[in-house]
């Protein structure tokens, strides 16, 4: 984290506010499973799905450990009867296809590692993912499947969530339609729920539900049995080497000092600029096509978690919260929105995340690959002075009007900061040790604000106006609004629509 503004005085500074912001306590309670979820009185216990077998942790009077591992048993006798062709759809033909029906972290943990891990992905089965309510996603994926071969899960905690509920039902009368019937349907449909009764009543056997707990939240259930698309696709072996990497940082974030604390330091650097420089986003630029997905996660993680205008106690928050993350994939970035980085007025801090060793040596095509991702940082940090850049083109043989004109827009502020995290290569152990990182980043930055990382009233509002809205638009209830713009909206759509 040399590329960074700050020296040594102002690090020491920031690590006195981590510790008075009481960190030190609220890592234990994480771990031990105290309630550091207020607004909804639980614990947040994501890490407790990466502790090994033989671990202890007693909450409430309940060992949770053997809990987690008969659901990782479950897991893999599946897993392992749909690798060896014993789980047989309607047809009695082994299933190849694998749809995930869910949204949110349902859908942008399990979509991220699945892709990343591509190169450890297991011969004959392919796993796909339905997120979106638009039917067209859904046309365009079910015209790809096979309903003989094809075994959805349908994965939400509550299952209730509306987008996943109606996927799900779109699944079934296309396997139906397909030729599927409601005598085998159990073949092709399992569930993640922590709302039984609900999957049960949906038509989903009561043995083809796996669990997930009321203290698992959504983004952070990927280590759970709502990775089981993760598990199908990499192997459980595999799997388990995802949550021992997560596992080993969730040790390193307990027990390192904070000024060797990769997840403090990433955190309060964050703090540092958001709070301190007003930067209100920050870039995260992945140099490997594998990770082309991190992006959109740690959108979820990290603005889910820390985008929050009051503290745990209810009082308003007089200080900026959480950052706008945005961001993509490696050179193609540079070819679009670095110009803003380099040359932009606003402070965005970026993240480089790349690789020494790919998984798919092309020429030499990841040395030029590395190459870019340390030259953009450089770039970010050097810049180019306007006399730098006058002397270039005076080099080049023109005019000093021409100089004093053209020399401006090739001037480059520089000085802006940024991490660079290099991994050896991608891999289960370790893009779970770099998940877990940012995880704990997040936390870390809520205990600061004092802020609660483990709700998201902000998105059920949205739920509850879309239900009423859509009542309007279909007729259901009088045409009354108490805005005339969302009105005028309705009434454009009906008075177009057809169907």
């Amino acid at each position: 984290y040399s590329k960074n503004l700050l020296d040594d005085t102002t690090l020491d500074l920031l690590m006195q506010l981590a510790e008075q912001s009481r960190l030190q306590e609220a890592i234990q309670a994480l771990f031990s499973g105290e309630p550091v979820n207020a607004s909804e009185q639980r614990p947040a216990l994501h890490t407790a799905l990466r502790r090994p077998i033989g671990d202890s942790l007693v909450v409430d009077g309940e060992d949770l450990i053997p809990l987690i591992h008969d659901v990782l048993n479950s897991m893999t006798e599946l897993v392992n009867r749909i690798h060896n062709g014993l789980w047989r759809g309607y047809s009695e033909k082994p299933i190849t296809d694998i749809v995930n029906i869910g949204i949110g972290g349902s859908f942008l943990g399990p979509q991220l590692v699945s892709e990343a891990l591509l190169p450890f992905a297991q011969q004959g089965v392919h796993c796909h993912f339905l997120a979106n309510i638009d039917g067209s996603e859904f046309h365009e994926l079910s015209n790809s499947l096979n309903a003989e071969t094809t075994l959805f899960i349908v994965s939400s905690k509550s299952f209730s969530t509306l987008e996943t509920l109606k996927n799900a039902q779109a699944a079934r009368n296309w396997h139906l339609a397909q030729g599927g019937s409601e005598a085998c349907i159990h073949r092709h449909f399992i569930a993640v729920s922590s709302n039984i009764e609900a999957a049960v009543e949906f038509g989903i056997a009561p043995e083809n539900v796996l669990p997930i707990w009321d203290w698992v939240g959504g983004r952070y259930s990927l280590w759970s049995a709502i990775g089981l698309p993760i598990a199908l696709s990499i192997g459980m072996s595999n799997f388990k080497e995802l949550l021992a990497g997560a596992w080993s940082m969730d040790q390193h974030f307990q027990n390192a000092p904070f000024a060797e604390n990769m997840p403090v330091i990433m955190a309060m650097l964050g703090i540092w600029y958001n709070d301190f420089w007003q930067a209100q986003s920050h870039a995260i630029l992945p140099y490997d096509h594998y990770l082309r997905n991190f992006t959109q996660h740690l959108q979820q993680l990290d603005m889910e978690s820390n985008g929050k205008h009051v503290r745990q106690d209810g009082s308003v928050l007089n200080y900026p919260s959480g950052s706008v993350i945005w961001g993509g994939v490696g050179c193609n970035g540079q070819h679009a929105y670095h110009q803003l980085l380099h040359q932009g007025t606003l402070l965005v801090p970026a993240d480089f995340i790349v690789p020494v060793v790919s998984h798919n040596q092309i020429a030499d095509h990841h040395q030029w690959l590395y190459a870019n991702c340390l030259s953009q940082s450089q770039a970010l940090m050097q810049g180019k002075s306007l006399e730098q850049a006058a002397e270039e083109l005076r080099e080049q043989g023109l005019s000093h009007s021409e100089v004093e004109r053209l020399a401006p827009h090739k001037a480059i502020p520089g000085n802006r900061p940024s991490n660079t995290l290099v991994l050896e290569r991608i891999c289960p152990r370790r893009l779970g040790a770099l998940i877990a990182l940012y995880e704990h980043k997040v936390f870390v930055q809520s205990v600061v604000w004092g802020t609660n990382a483990f709700d998201q009233w902000g998105v059920e509002l949205g739920k509850v106006l879309g239900e009423n809205v859509y009542q309007r638009l279909t007729g259901q209830t009088p045409l009354t609004s108490t805005d005339a713009s969302t009105q005028g909206l309705i009434n454009f759509f009906r008075n177009r629509h057809r169907g």
